[in-house]
C-alpha cells in the first residue's frame, strides 16, 4: 500500500475524537434502561455491572461497524478498515483490536505515538490485529 493511500496521523486522531463523540451519545442513551432495571442493586454492584454493559456495548458498537469497514466518524473522515491484504475484518480481528486500543489509552496512547515514527503511519492496535485504515476515494 503506498503512503499515499494512508490517512494522516491528525487525520485518524480527530477521528478517534468524533467517534469518541458519538461514543459518548451512544453510552448515555445505553445507560438510561440499564439504570432502570437496576434499581434495586447494591450500588457496588451496580457500578461494577454498568461498567462492564458499557465495555461491552461499545465493544459491540466498534465490531459491528469495523466488520462493515467504518464507523460513522470513519464515513464522515473517508477512512475504511480492513485486513492487511484487503480484506474486511472478521470479528476476531475486530474484538483483538477492541481490545488492543482500550490497552492503548490505558498506556496513555503509546500506540499513537508509535504512528508517528512507523513508515506505514499506521497505528500499532492496527499493526497487532492485522488490520489498517485507509483513505477511501
Amino acid at each position: 500500500m503506498s503512503a499515499a493511500h494512508t490517512p494522516s496521523v491528525v487525520r485518524r486522531l480527530l477521528c478517534v475524537l468524533y467517534d469518541g463523540l458519538l461514543l459518548g451519545a451512544l453510552l448515555l442513551v445505553a445507560t438510561f434502561p440499564f439504570v432502570a432495571l437496576t434499581q434495586r442493586l447494591e450500588p457496588t454492584l451496580a457500578r461494577h455491572l454498568l461498567q462492564a454493559y458499557l465495555f461491552l456495548v461499545a465493544g459491540g458498537y466498534f465490531a459491528v461497524f469495523w466488520r462493515k469497514g467504518q464507523t460513522l466518524a470513519m464515513k464522515t473522515w473517508r477512512f475504511r478498515l480492513e485486513t492487511d491484504t484487503g480484506g474486511r475484518p472478521g470479528w476476531g480481528q475486530a474484538g483483538l483490536r477492541y481490545l488492543l486500543a482500550w490497552a492503548n489509552i490505558a498506556l496513555l496512547g503509546v500506540g499513537w505515538w508509535a504512528a508517528w515514527f512507523r513508515a506505514d503511519r499506521q497505528f500499532l492496535q492496527d499493526r497487532l490485529a492485522g488490520t489498517r485504515l485507509v483513505t477511501v476515494s
